[in-house]
């Protein structure tokens, strides 16, 4: 299950890399997003994350472990959270972007023009 986790991780941040060194402005934004939900995937990853384990702890018991971690669900909530407002803003400077220049480039140039 861990091979599996890697790979996902490992193609979704490969693949976001990629799109994100595109000429297209779609693109970029495309990939920016697989490299967010690469990055949530590797926080939740690194939690620890258990099922049936009780959030809070409860006096008596000592064992930490015995506890799920509840900081990497809040550091991808606001990682969700930042991300779409990241993408909203990058949608609307990139549309102005396109009628300033008419162009769907990231440099603004059409190639051979």
């Amino acid at each position: 299950m861990e091979l599996v986790l890697a790979l996902a991780i490992g193609v979704l941040a490969a693949s976001g890399v990629w799109l994100l060194l595109r000429p297209r402005t779609f693109q970029v934004i495309m990939g920016l997003s697989l490299l967010s939900y690469a990055v949530n995937i590797f926080i939740f990853a690194m939690g620890r994350l258990r099922s049936g384990a009780p959030p809070v702890l409860i006096p008596g018991v000592e064992d930490p472990a015995a506890y799920s971690d509840p900081v990497p669900q809040a550091l991808v909530l606001t990682a969700i959270v930042i991300s779409f407002a990241l993408t909203a803003l990058f949608l609307v400077v990139i549309l102005a972007a396109r009628g300033l220049t008419g162009s769907d480039h990231v440099d603004g140039r059409e190639p051979g023009a």
